[in-house]
Parts: structure tokens; C-alpha cells; sequence
């Protein structure tokens, strides 16, 4: 009995590194979210004779939890990467099956779709002409750009490092000795 229960713990100990290296390896991932192993004991129980429940025949693993605890919010200059403050998801189109993600890294397809990295389309609720949220069934976002005209490159600034040790071109367009 006692081997069974020393392997039990093992056996336990084991998932829970699992979980760990899981947690480890995606730390960095964009809306990964840690878990967290939990335990239970496990009880003897027989068929005949006194009818109770003995503890300590050994443990295991009953869940393993997700935490959705607040993560860091990092800025960047995509003006389409979003963030949650708190608890909740971001709601993809992903080929017609519902998706969720915490993930807010996303960009415009050629239709004007906001679309996850995997193509995937963020839904919401439309905002009407004065700006007012519709409410409803939540929809694909599209950002319509026809109505915008376009409108000519005003100024471009430019920043570059030239590599020193490089031989200096001399030329019609090259020519640095002027």
C-alpha cells in the first residue's frame, strides 16, 4: 500500500513540473495565461466490511487551473494592438466557428477586416453613424476605407546608420567629395 501511495505522489509531482515547464515555456506568449496544478487526496474505500473511507492511500492531480489574473500591458505602435484590463476575450470569426483569445495583436486584411495573426476576424458590436454601439449580435469589424480620400505624402523623415568601415562610393549620385 505504502508503494502505491509513494507512487502516487510521484505521479502527481510529475504533472504539476509539467505544468510548470508549460507556464515556463509560453511566459512570454501574448495573452498566455499561467495554470496552476491542484491536488487532492485520494481515499480507500471496501466493498465489504467496515464501509468507510480511509485517507491517506495517496495523491493526485484534480484540475489543473487557468489564472486570469491581470498580465502586463506593453504598448506598441500598432494602432490596432488591443488589451484587456481584467478578465475576458476577444471574440474571433475563425472560418465560421467561434473562437476566443487574449491576444490582442491585430491587423487589416485587403477587405478591411481586423483579423488575429491566424487570419481570424475580431467581431463586436457596430457603432452606429453618430458613434453609439449597437447592440445585437456581435458582427465582423470591418474598417471601411472608400470613403476616405486619399491624400499626398507631405513630409518623410528618414533615420540610418552608414557603416564606417564601408569604402566610400564615388559617382554621379554617390559623389560624397563635394
Amino acid at each position: 500500500m505504502s508503494f502505491n501511495t509513494a507512487l502516487s505522489g510521484l505521479r502527481a509531482a510529475n504533472e504539476e513540473l509539467a505544468v510548470t515547464g508549460n507556464n515556463i515555456a509560453n511566459a512570454s506568449t501574448v495573452g498566455f495565461k499561467k495554470s496552476r496544478a491542484e491536488f487532492g487526496d485520494l481515499y480507500a474505500s471496501t466493498l465489504i466490511g467496515a464501509g468507510g473511507s480511509q485517507s491517506g492511500s495517496g495523491v493526485l492531480v484534480t484540475d489543473i487551473a487557468q489564472q486570469f489574473d491581470q498580465g502586463n500591458i506593453s504598448f506598441t505602435d500598432n494602432a490596432l494592438d488591443l488589451a484587456i484590463n481584467g478578465g475576458g476575450f476577444f471574440v474571433l470569426n475563425d472560418g465560421g466557428s467561434t473562437t476566443y483569445s487574449r491576444s490582442g495583436y491585430f491587423g487589416l486584411d485587403d477587405d478591411g477586416f481586423v483579423v488575429a495573426n491566424n487570419n481570424a476576424i475580431l467581431q463586436g458590436y457596430p457603432a452606429d453613424d453618430s458613434g453609439g454601439i449597437q447592440s445585437g449580435t456581435p458582427e465582423n469589424l470591418q474598417i471601411r476605407t472608400e470613403t476616405i480620400s486619399p491624400e499626398m505624402t507631405q513630409q518623410v523623415e528618414l533615420e540610418f546608420n552608414l557603416d564606417s568601415s564601408s569604402d566610400i562610393l564615388v559617382g554621379t549620385d554617390f559623389d560624397t567629395t563635394e
